[in-house]
Parts: C-alpha cells; structure tokens; sequence
C-alpha cells in the first residue's frame, strides 16, 4: 500500500464520525495503559494491610470505584488491566492476520490441490467452536498469558484466510499480473510486490476487528478461572467478583471491568466497520443502502425523479 492509498484511505476515515469516536475510545484506554503506574493511585501487585471494613469497601475520595474482596483499589486493577486485555487482542489479532494472509494467498494465487487442502483445512476449524476448542486446550496445556495469546492466535485467522483468498482470486486475473508473469518475475516477487499491497487495506480492516475478538475471548477464558493467575485483567476482575462481590451486591466491583470490555470493543468495532467500509466500496451497493431499491424489490413502482428540466417545463405550464 503506497503513500497516496494510505492518505485516501486516512482522509476518508478522518471524514466518519464513527471512525472518529472509535478512535477516541480506543485512544483513551491505550493512554491508560502506557501511563498506567503514573494514573493509578495504587499498585494492584503490591499487598496492602486489610482491616475487615476494607473488603468490598464502597468508593469515597481516596477509592474512586471502591475495593475488590481483598481490600485493594478498584480503580487501579482497572488501569492495569487494560494493559493485559491489549496486549491480548493486539498481539492475537497480528499473528493471526499473518497466519490467514499467508494461508489465504497461497490458497487463492496457486488454486489446485494446495488450495483444496489449505481450505479444507481451515473449513475444518470453521465449523469448530472456538469456545470449547479453547477450554479444552487450556486446561490441557496450561495457564499462561503467552498460551491464551497462541492458542487465540491459531484458531482466529480462518475468516482472514477466506477473505484474502477471494481477493487473491480475483487480483491474480489482472493485467498488471500477468504481465509480471510475462517478464518472468517468480511467484514469490508478484505475491509480496504486486498482490499483497492489494490485500493490504481490507487485511488492516479485518484486523483491527480481531483484536476485539480477541480481547473479548481472554476476557472470557479468564471470567471462568483459566486466565493467568498472576495478572491482573479485566476478566479475571470479574471473575472474581462474580464469585464473590454478587451476594455483597457490590456493584463497584462488577460492573467497572463490564463496562471497560464493552467500550474497548465498540471503539475498535466502530474503528473497523469504518475501515472495512473504506476498503471495500461493494458494501455501499447493498440494496439495503438505497431505499428505493428496497421499494422495488418489494414490487412497488417508483416514479422517475424529476430533472430540473422538467419541474421548469412543469412550472411554466401551470
């Protein structure tokens, strides 16, 4: 993707409000993270001195969003935690991008048997769900951040695969290909130089999508106990506070890691339908984007609109 796609396709996103407030949303809760020993009044590793009236402790001025069942700051486990959820989704969402880039280019420019097997194979893990593929793998292998970010990685890429794969299809029949063809590049230059810059904007699109795939898979790994122990994250705040804040009815406990979930998620899902939109111009065509054409296929007949010539014409008659 050259310098003049990148500024289109940046002065586009910059133009969609969603892209915007996605990007906003996102934006606050990376500088949270970067930033987060200097924004948390407290060190959520650090062990503090309990009393019994500190577990589950409402908020007041010196807890903004209370304590957590061991006495410690809300907040500041909610600061720390969006390090661990973004580094999830980010680090999942690229090694999965670069696994179905790879399978889907591979798949779509040598078609054939390599083609049949690669899409065979990724329509094995299609039709497997992810969830219980996922629970059965952790507690087989281990707990451990690095396994949770691999094992996402590995079973998140087969839509990217599918989708690079059509595109590929479609790329390789153009003119500028099978000239490359002709002069005798190899197959390894016109994949890297000619196809995957092709590719480029739509994987981008899809990616940033999986990242919030990803972050809210961890979040759910951790919310039931294989999460790694020793990390503080949003879904192992809520695991811990669905087992013990919800009969203490602390609210201020339970709802914080929700609510950071959700809006991570919406940032980047907002970010990326807008990329998405940018990338591929055939989703505007959709028929359910033109009212009209919603009309006409309901067997309704829709009059013609009317030139300025004619309203004219109109107008001087009467």
């Amino acid at each position: 993707m050259n310098q003049t796609n990148i500024k289109t396709v940046w002065n586009a996103f910059r133009r969609k409000p969603m892209a915007i407030i996605g990007t906003l949303m996102l934006g606050i809760i990376i500088f949270l993270a970067v930033f987060a020993p200097l924004i948390a009044p407290y060190n959520p590793y650090e062990r503090v001195q309990v009393e019994p009236e500190d577990i589950l402790a409402p908020p007041d001025a010196n807890h903004l969003l209370g304590r957590d069942d061991a006495g410690k700051d809300v907040w500041s486990q909610l600061i720390y935690g969006a390090r661990v959820s973004l580094i999830v989704g980010f680090t999942s969402a690229f090694v999965s991008m670069f696994i179905g880039t790879t399978v889907g280019m591979l798949a779509g420019y040598y078609g054939g048997k390599i083609s049949n097997i690669l899409m065979r194979f990724t329509d094995f893990l299609m039709v497997i769900p992810d969830l219980p593929l996922m629970l059965v793998i952790i507690s087989v292998w281990g707990r451990g951040l690095w396994k949770i970010i691999l094992v996402i990685s590995v079973l998140y890429w087969t839509y990217t695969a599918r989708l690079v794969r059509s595109q590929v299809l479609s790329i390789k029949e153009r003119s500028f290909i099978l000239r490359a063809k002709a002069i005798g590049a190899s197959d390894l230059r016109i994949i890297i130089k000619h196809i995957f810059p092709q590719v480029m904007p739509i994987v981008l699109a899809e990616t940033v999508l999986d990242v919030s795939s990803s972050i809210i898979a961890e979040s759910t790994l951790s919310f039931l106990g294989l999460g790694d122990p020793t990390l503080v994250s949003w879904g192992m705040m809520l695991n811990f506070a669905f087992e013990r804040a919800i009969s203490r009815q602390a609210w201020w406990f339970l709802l914080p890691p929700g609510f950071a979930i959700v809006w991570v998620s919406l940032g980047l899902i907002l970010m990326g339908t807008a990329l998405e939109e940018i990338v591929n111009p055939r989703l505007k065509t959709h028929h359910l984007f033109d009212p009209r054409r919603m009309i006409a296929l309901a067997g309704v007949r829709i009059p013609p609109k009317e030139t300025e010539k004619d309203q004219t014409t109109i107008e001087a008659a009467s």
